[in-house]
């Protein structure tokens, strides 16, 4: 694959990082108006599952057909990451502090690295171990952790936030797979409809409605779905296309980098330094991942 082609397929799991950063402008405002975390789950991958699937109808209705078969990719992406993973999360987040929930969350890239040596057959190179160590420490500085952070809280705490990693993790692996066979847009939608069909059950989301239907939560609902689901799912299944699960993980950690600046920007945190060098990082391995060596060598070595 060409240095050009890299970059773009590397860019569109940055902007889909991003677009999952800004989340918390939504999840914040539904919060206040009502909804419980995972209420908000549920009906994120409702409404993303109903505007993938209106968009199925007007332009992509030859990309609505899956075979029978391949419905286990879309149960490991929908049911096994999607569904499992927020439930996971968002318990953690319950259990023990936030800070360590998201850094648990964020040891993601670490099981992608590794199943994607297993199933994948990718290479386990030291740049990408390297990158991974740099990654794991920048969102550890990000969260602004401190020991105290981890005396307290419960192991099982502790186990499930691990586990919220390696759920989150699993989308990369089976979307992987995935898009041997299918467009990015197919994956999406089945994987919506599927965590759908596990989470309104489970949540009974149509007892809050009344609440639903208030046009200040539509619009936030619309926000959530549209910009940091829809628009950012199908621009990560898009990158897997074109570039290493293992990298494209690493590349997605520039999500809470994008947070705290949404942090900083819109509610007026206050940011240390410990947390810019963090950032830093993140921002340093998400560049170095996106570039394609072998292809950047052998350009100047031609020249």
């Amino acid at each position: 694959m060409g240095e050009t082609k890299t970059y773009t397929y590397s860019l569109y799991v940055i902007l889909a990082a991003l677009f999952w950063g800004i989340i918390g402008l939504f999840v914040k405002k539904l919060i206040d108006l009502g909804l419980t975390p995972m209420e908000i789950v549920a009906v994120r991958v409702m409404f993303s599952s109903l505007f993938l699937f209106i968009y199925g109808l007007i332009s992509k209705r030859k990309e609505m057909k899956v075979a029978l078969k391949d419905m286990h990719l879309f149960i490991g992406t929908g049911i096994l990451s999607i569904a499992f993973f927020n439930w996971a999360y968002f318990t953690a987040i319950d259990m023990i502090s936030l800070s360590v929930a998201v850094i648990l969350l964020y040891t993601a890239p670490a099981f992608v690295m590794i199943m994607s040596v297993l199933f994948l057959k990718e290479k386990l190179s030291a740049s990408k171990v390297l990158l991974l160590c740099m990654t794991l420490l920048g969102c550890f500085l990000v969260t602004g952790l401190n020991s105290d952070m981890l005396v307290g809280g419960d192991l099982i705490g502790y186990l499930i936030g691990l586990a919220s990693g390696f759920g989150y993790a699993l989308y990369s692996i089976f979307g992987k797979f995935a898009v041997k066979k299918y467009t990015s847009y197919t994956i999406s939608f089945y994987t919506f409809l599927v965590a759908t069909i596990a989470l309104v059950p489970m949540t009974e989301i149509w007892t809050i409605f009344p609440v639903i239907m208030n046009i200040e939560t539509m619009l936030n609902i619309i926000g959530l779905s549209l910009i940091s689901t829809v628009f950012a799912f199908l621009l990560y299944t898009k990158g897997l296309q074109g570039i290493e699960s293992s990298k494209a993980s690493i590349l997605a950690t520039v999500e809470p980098l994008a947070a705290m600046v949404i942090g900083i920007v819109i509610f007026q945190e206050i940011i240390t330094g410990v947390q810019l060098l963090g950032g830093a990082l993140i921002f340093i391995s998400a560049t170095l991942a996106s570039v394609d060596f072998k292809a950047f060598i052998k350009k100047k070595t031609a020249v």
